[in-house]
């Protein structure tokens, strides 16, 4: 048996890059990004590990069926979940107090001190919640723009990428998934044209930004 650190070659034609905040690490296996730094080559995919935490509270007097799922302007979520007055919540961290990506372990003092305040600002009930359980996981982070990567790489005619949704995959995956299959198959986007979310505005240096990005 092979040792476990050794790469394996893998012969195949068509290669579909979707391994979300790896995809970075799996391009730079295959020799993306290694070349010249002038070159095209010499271009890595921007997409990296960034860890987030999720948690879950128990309200009993918070908001009822109806809630919408609800962004405060700092960035605070929260939506409903269930009949037993359960809601998740949390926010992205600023860009100087990103976590260490090495593990997922979860930090509680964020909620306590960022998440919480904003909480029990926009809704009083939830001054009195209580943290039941909580999880933390990668997005898979675009570090030129926080968009998506989607369609062929310039330079490796048989790699697709569907990657770098920096938390919007699960949102964006039915369309992108119509999307990549239409490439394969039919050779160009039929259903939507995604042609702006190429890996060409990277080379170009033209990032397709968004506000109010959670």
């Amino acid at each position: 048996m092979p040792n476990s650190m050794e790469y394996q070659p893998v012969e195949c034609a068509i290669v579909v890059n979707a391994a979300g905040a790896f995809s970075g690490k799996l391009a730079e296996m295959l020799g993306i990004g290694l070349g010249p730094k002038d070159s095209l080559a010499g271009i890595p995919v921007p997409v990296e590990p960034r860890k987030r935490y999720v948690y879950v509270v128990h309200c009993p007097d918070g908001p009822g069926l109806d809630t919408p799922f609800l962004i405060d302007y700092s960035g605070v979520y929260f939506r409903r979940e269930g009949l037993g007055g359960n809601y998740i919540s949390g926010a992205s961290p600023e860009e100087v107090e990103e976590p260490d990506a090495s593990n997922l372990e979860v930090d509680h003092q964020f909620f306590e001190n960022k998440v919480w305040p904003k909480l029990a600002d926009r809704v009083p009930a939830f001054e009195k919640l209580k943290v039941t359980s909580a999880w933390a996981g990668f997005y898979d982070y675009n570090t030129f723009d926080q968009n998506g990567i989607i369609g062929m790489h310039p330079l490796i005619n048989n790699m697709y990428f569907a990657t770098g949704f920096s938390g919007h995959g699960l949102q964006h995956s039915p369309a992108v998934g119509r999307a990549v299959a239409e490439l394969i198959l039919d050779g160009e986007f039929k259903t939507l044209d995604l042609r702006g979310f190429s890996f060409r505005r990277i080379l170009t240096q033209e990032p397709m930004l968004e506000q109010n990005i959670v």
